[in-house]
């Protein structure tokens, strides 16, 4: 019982060790090269074990996982301790689903098929985990703790985010192999114990060894044999991140060619509690005012606002439109600026207006053009509006939203007399798809202007890590314009090239502008233009993996 007791405490610290270091991959600690070994000791702990166990195990390191990155959720208005621990429930399902579908595979196919399964499974979960409707989370994945490496993330150009995840997965599971296999003195007690499914030729060579009174040695000859029959995954483990460490390498040595625009980035680091209370709107005006003379010094050809800039909508205050207006008109050039009627994260008013949460493309000389302006197409759950608000009650959890904005329709491509440009508001830029429609539309740059104050100190960084991936993808600059930072400027490479910072180098809850240059490029990328082709590549290879472990079962049986 107590051995019982010990093994089941092993597993445990081994769940949590692996959550713990996929934790710290990720921003603010930035350790992203621990995420190449993060499902390693998962790996180990499910190993051999039950399926239903398997889950239980996988299950508790995803609760882990996604409670500890997503920690800074805890900041936003009326959500609960209640609501955190649903919200890690249900992530931590798909940990629980890839243990249990991992050991499926193992148990009725081999390990060896498991292993080589195991990305293929993993990426197939984090494109569900991504595009599942209101239920949409697309991070964070994998990859994106590698937005801090050029070189390894440049394959996204090609095979998107999910490709990268792919890469880690694998690498990840061809290290399981070799602990597996080369460590003899695991092995045999795993084997011992029943833990471990040993393939045929190591099974054979651990038990004579054992009957000629040598079982170590025994077993460390089988462990070297077994990793030569395994030699295969490990070659094109080391081929697949090896071809896409000198692709990156490559890749970034290229200069980036093209007329130069000037942009300059307002970071107004305005209060939450100020935003939307009236008495501090001359307050707000100001200080945007202010800055934008400051960036007009530097005669940039766009000057940038971020998300919900104006204390009301320019759509709706007349008087706040002419003001924003003249403000263009004084600093000679167009002013790009987020807009809306009303906060998110509010309780619903009892006036039945609609609200939208727009962008708007000022022109400083009026009558040689209208204004553009883009409404946000993917709006934010629980935040801009209740989803199935008719069928689902969430009054039960206590679930209080603000669910009078109505979505934007048109993926707007903004006419700027140097350029054009694509536009997503706040975490529209986590949803690789939807930038994508718009630099298939014929977007230059992507710019993504947010407010992120509502999220605590570590959400600004995350946000910045899956925008990384969006220059990548499509090749192309993305400009970043948020509230309390983290405001930059992002090349195609996805290297972040500057950003609002004081003197100290901190670059949120700072005040301040930027002023840097892009080259507008129309993408042409393989990604671009197929989007994520590579989930309906793995989707069905995965099915087949598990189908093929059922029908191996099945067989069985009936041969009996």
């Amino acid at each position: 019982m107590a051995s019982k007791s010990f093994r089941y405490l092993i597993d445990f610290s081994l769940a949590v060790l692996s959550s713990l270091l996929l934790v710290i991959s990720f921003p603010r600690f930035d350790l992203g090269f621990l995420a190449w070994i993060g499902l390693l000791p998962l790996l180990i702990a499910i190993n051999g074990k039950s399926l239903k166990y398997s889950f239980l195990i996988s299950f508790i390191c995803g609760i882990l996982f996604f409670g500890g990155v997503f920690h800074w959720i805890l900041a936003v208005p009326k959500y609960t301790l209640l609501h955190h621990a649903l919200l890690a429930v249900y992530l931590g399902s798909y940990f629980g689903l890839f243990g249990f579908l991992f050991n499926f595979i193992s148990k009725r196919l081999g390990i060896i098929l498991a292993v080589f399964s195991a990305p293929f499974i993993w990426v197939s979960l984090e494109y569900i985990r991504g595009n599942l409707s209101f239920l949409s989370l697309p991070w964070p994945f994998l990859a994106h703790s590698q937005y801090q490496y050029p070189v390894v993330i440049q394959i996204a150009s090609i095979v998107g985010t999910y490709g990268v995840s792919f890469l880690i997965v694998l690498v990840n599971a061809a290290l399981a192999i070799i602990v597996f296999y080369f460590t003899p003195t695991l092995a045999c007690a795993q084997a011992s114990a029943g833990r471990l499914a040993l393939p045929p030729a190591f099974a054979g060579t651990l038990r004579a060894g054992r009957r000629q009174g040598g079982g170590e040695r025994r077993g460390l000859k089988g462990g070297w044999e077994g990793l030569k029959e395994r030699k295969y995954l490990l070659i094109v483990t080391a081929s697949l991140l090896l071809s896409t460490l000198l692709y990156g390498y490559f890749t970034i040595t290229n200069t980036i060619t093209g007329n130069k625009v000037k942009i300059s980035l307002v970071q107004g680091n305005i209060e939450q509690k100020k935003k939307w209370d009236l008495k501090f709107a001359r307050e707000i005006m100001q200080i945007y005012t202010h800055l934008t003379e400051e960036a007009s010094k530097d005669q940039p050809a766009l000057i940038i606002w971020p998300e919900t800039a104006t204390p009301g909508s320019i759509n709706q205050d007349i008087r706040l439109h002419i003001e924003v207006r003249n403000i263009a008109k004084k600093a000679e050039t167009y002013l790009l600026l987020g807009s809306a009627q009303h906060q998110k994260f509010a309780e619903k008013e009892k006036k039945k207006f609609k609200y939208l949460n727009s962008a708007f493309l000022i022109n400083p000389q009026p009558k040689l053009g209208k204004n553009q302006r883009y409404d946000k197409i993917r709006l934010f759950p629980f935040g801009e509006y209740l989803p199935f608000k008719e069928i689902i009650p969430w009054s039960l959890i206590n679930v209080v939203s603000m669910d009078n904005y109505m979505p934007g329709e048109q993926f707007t491509v903004f006419e700027h007399p140097d350029f054009r440009f694509g536009m997503v508001i706040c975490w529209e830029s986590i949803f690789p798809n939807l930038v994508r429609q718009f630099v298939k539309r014929g977007a230059q740059v992507m710019i993504n202007i947010t407010n992120e104050g509502w999220f605590g100190d570590t959400a600004p960084y995350q946000f910045l890590a899956t925008n990384v991936f969006r220059a990548v993808e499509n090749r192309i600059y993305v400009v970043r314009c948020a509230n309390i930072g983290i405001s930059c400027l992002i090349d195609p490479y996805g290297r972040i090239v500057d950003r609002v910072k004081d003197k100290s180098g901190r670059d949120i809850h700072v005040r301040g502008v930027l002023t840097g240059t892009v080259v507008p490029l129309d993408s042409n990328t393989f990604y671009t233009r197929h989007g994520e082709w590579l989930f309906w590549l793995m989707f069905p290879i995965s099915v087949f993996f598990v189908m093929g472990a059922f029908l191996r079962k099945t067989v069985r049986l009936n041969s009996r």
